[in-house]
C-alpha cells in the first residue's frame, strides 16, 4: 500500500487569477518506521515536493514502473532492494537510518548507487538540500520536462 500527499501541494495564483501548482520533485519514501516517514513526508510536502509513502519494496516497484520517482528515500536495511528500483532520468537513491541504529557497512554495489546516507530525523535539512540538488541537476542536464509557455504552444 502506498500513500500520496497530493492535497498538500503548494499553490499560487498567476496573473490571470488561476491557481498554478508548484509541486517539485516526486520523492518515494520506503521503510517500516511509519512515524518517522510521516514526519519526513510532511517536511517534504511543506517544501513543495510530492512525497509518496510505501512500506514494502513490491509496492515501490509497482508504483515506480508506472511513474518513476526522481528521488527514492529508502531504509538502510532495504538498500539492496532500493538499488534495483527504477528512477526517473537524473534521479537518485538516498538511504536513511534512525539515530539509534548501528552504522554497519553497505555492500559495494549499494554504496555506488547511493547518493547519500542520512540519519533521520536529525538530518531533515540535509534531505531537503539533497532533493533540491537532484532536482536542479536533472533540470540542468535536460532530464526533466520543462513546461511550455502558452505563447509557444502549437495550435
Amino acid at each position: 500500500m502506498w500513500r500520496g500527499y497530493d492535497n498538500w501541494r503548494t499553490k499560487t495564483r498567476n496573473d490571470d487569477s488561476t491557481e498554478v501548482s508548484l509541486t517539485m520533485a516526486t520523492v518515494l519514501l520506503l521503510g517500516s518506521d511509519v512515524a518517522l516517514l510521516e514526519g519526513v513526508a510532511q517536511t517534504l510536502a511543506t517544501a513543495g515536493h510530492r512525497p509518496l509513502l510505501t512500506h514494502t519494496p513490491s509496492d515501490v516497484r509497482e508504483r515506480a514502473s508506472s511513474s518513476p520517482p526522481l528521488v527514492l528515500l529508502a531504509d538502510r536495511a532495504l538498500g539492496a532492494e532500493g538499488a534495483r528500483i527504477p528512477l526517473a532520468p537524473g534521479g537518485a537513491l538516498l538511504l536513511y537510518r534512525s539515530a539509534d541504529e548501528p552504522d554497519a557497512p553497505l555492500p559495494a554495489a549499494v554504496r555506488r548507487a547511493t547518493l547519500a546516507e542520512l540519519t533521520l530525523p536529525l538530518e531533515r535539512h540535509r534531505l531537503l538540500a539533497l532533493v533540491s540538488y537532484v532536482e536542479e541537476r536533472a533540470a540542468r542536464v535536460g532530464r526533466t520536462r520543462s513546461p511550455t509557455p502558452p505563447e509557444h504552444r502549437a495550435l
